[in-house]
């Protein structure tokens, strides 16, 4: 079976806009999956005169980098739902025209919107050339010039 694509649906909130979130991505491993209390609890991250941030997380001394994102583009936080499936009632194998199925949808509803991200590092602010996530950031947003970027027109023979 094919895998489903996604849909990217906005949250349903009375303005119609998202709200701004600050996404950080933080060096460390936290083994729970499920709700917790106010971030603002545990995270007090501070910015100096320099600009250069500060936090302290369980103990450790963070350095963050703040990204901001190139004109025309915007990152969304969102959470992904399961594609629909068809409720099968009978044992007898279903019969699909290709060329009419439209193939399975799962979507991603849009939580929040961002224009920059903090990325930390451990005692020091991390390396652009070294860091995986802000060097996979950097390639993809090449890719993405370069897949919808389009030819200059030639003048020649006009």
């Amino acid at each position: 079976m094919s895998q489903p694509m996604l849909r990217v649906e906005k949250s349903e909130t009375p303005s119609g806009d998202s709200p701004k979130a600050t996404p950080h991505l933080l060096p460390c491993r936290v083994h729970h999956n499920g709700p917790a209390e106010p971030a603002q609890s545990f995270w007090n991250a501070r910015v100096g005169e320099s600009g250069a941030r500060t936090a302290y997380f369980r103990g450790r001394k963070l350095q963050g980098t703040a990204v901001k994102l190139p004109d025309g583009y915007r990152g969304i936080v969102a959470v992904t739902s399961a594609p629909e499936q068809p409720s099968r009632r009978s044992e007898e194998p279903e019969v699909v025209d290709l060329e009419q199925s439209e193939p399975p949808h799962g979507s991603l509803q849009v939580q929040a919107e961002f224009d920059e991200m903090v990325v930390w590092g451990h005692e020091q602010p991390v390396d652009a050339a070294a860091d995986p996530y802000l060097r996979g950031a950097a390639e993809w947003l090449a890719l993405a010039e370069k897949i919808h970027s389009y030819p200059a027109q030639s003048t020649k023979g006009k």
